[in-house]
């Protein structure tokens, strides 16, 4: 693994810890871990649970992350059986630009918002979500029921989340790691820091014009 990626991995890991999402690493690998993900305001997903694995390759984020849903989701490009992602920005047009957060926060509650059923991994929800849109959202409730309930996501996956997110940040904070330590003692700053030459700034930018396409 390259020092770009290395840095690049623990920046953007280290965000997520210190946003409002929980999440667990596996085995405290920065390469490999689960985010709590609640379903978005306003769409038949809205009282949704789900977990969604994540793992970053080692040249992450010259390669897109592999993420999908743990447990089961009711939507046309989203399988049942794997919880695989048909997504193109995390597929196909994933640029370096794009971050972890921008993934949690956009990418996906913008697929849930607007499936894309002419390319479906779950023909069934895209059969429906085109001709009858009542019975669609009843199926996405009904899997919600069966499977998405915060009292499900309790049970299955445990609430230990939080804990975890502080145990995992201080121990990233304090490690052995000085350069590491250093860095992230920072990392709020970060916007601000390299918005001199623009970068975080193009991110904003192309967001916001690719979410309107999502």
């Amino acid at each position: 693994m390259s020092n770009n990626s290395k840095r690049r991995i623990e920046t953007d890991v280290m965000k997520l810890l210190m946003s409002d999402h929980e999440v667990e690493l596996v085995n405290d690998n920065m390469q490999e871990f689960h985010i709590k993900f609640c379903g978005p305001k306003d769409t038949p997903y809205e009282n949704g649970v789900w977990r969604l694995h994540v793992e970053l390759p080692d040249n992450y984020p010259y390669k897109s992350p592999s993420i999908g849903f743990v447990n089961k989701i009711f939507h046309p490009n989203i399988d049942i059986a794997s919880g695989s992602i048909c997504l193109d920005v995390i597929n196909s047009t994933w640029s370096p630009l794009y971050d972890l957060i921008n993934i949690v926060e956009w990418m996906i509650p913008g697929l849930l918002k607007e499936p894309n059923s002419s390319d479906p991994l779950n023909n069934e929800a895209a059969t429906l979500q085109l001709r009858d849109k009542k019975l669609y959202e009843e199926k996405i409730k009904e899997y919600i029921s069966k499977y998405a309930t915060e009292e499900k996501y309790d049970a299955q996956f445990g609430d230990n989340s939080s804990n975890d997110n502080e145990n995992q940040e201080d121990e990233l904070r304090t490690g052995s790691n000085g350069e590491l330590s250093e860095e992230l003692s920072d990392i709020e700053s970060l916007s601000d820091e390299e918005d001199d030459d623009g970068s975080l700034s193009d991110l904003s930018d192309l967001s916001s014009d690719e979410e309107e396409t999502i």
